[in-house]
Formats: C-alpha cells, sequence, structure tokens
C-alpha cells in the first residue's frame, strides 16, 4: 500500500518520466477518491494535486486526456552483503607465510 512519505515513479505512455514523494493523501467527496499531493522531484521543485481513486495511488493504470499513467511505489534496494571473515585463532598464517601475531598476546609476555 502507498503511503504518504512514499517515492513513486510516474509513468507516462508506460515509459517512466519523474520520480515524486507522496506529500499527502486527504479524502475526496466521493467515496473511494483521493486528492494526492505530489512532491515533482525535479527541477524546479513544485507540488501537483491530483484526484486518484485508492486502486490508482497503488499501482493500476489510469489516464488523464487520452494519456496512459502510472504510479509505481519505489522500494529502496538492499546493499548486498559482503561475506564475514572468521579467524578462528589468534596465530593465522596469510598464504604468503607471514605469521600474524595478535598485540594484545604480546603484553601478556
Amino acid at each position: 500500500m502507498t503511503a504518504e512519505g512514499d517515492i513513486v515513479l510516474i509513468y507516462f505512455e508506460n515509459k517512466p518520466l519523474v520520480f515524486a514523494r507522496i506529500e499527502k493523501i486527504l479524502p475526496d467527496s466521493k467515496p473511494a477518491w483521493y486528492h494526492v499531493k505530489l512532491l515533482m522531484l525535479q527541477v524546479p521543485v513544485h507540488t501537483i494535486t491530483w484526484i486518484l481513486r485508492d486502486s490508482y495511488i497503488d499501482g493500476a493504470e489510469f489516464t488523464m486526456n487520452g494519456k496512459k499513467v502510472r504510479l509505481e511505489r519505489v522500494v529502496c534496494p538492499k546493499d548486498p552483503e559482503e561475506p564475514k571473515k572468521e579467524i578462528k585463532s589468534s596465530e593465522t598464517k596469510d598464504p604468503g607465510g607471514a605469521k600474524v601475531i595478535s598485540f594484545s598476546d604480546l603484553k601478556k609476555k
């Protein structure tokens, strides 16, 4: 469900056009219709208000002046996780044959 504060990508005639942030969703006088205030993330920054059905807010295609329009909520991709390396011993050898010595082991002597 798309909500206030979400970033959406606006498609125009099935082509991505612009990103926008949903600022407010207020009910209209007609049931299942809403006033959706969008902050257009482009230069210059400005806001627009569209009157949309709840299904249009959630990604269903609609038309404006006979042109196909669709909102798609943008989800931030997860960062790829790097594999974690575990050191099982305080003294290990690297591939070159050198010995790794722990500083804490040196202090104990």
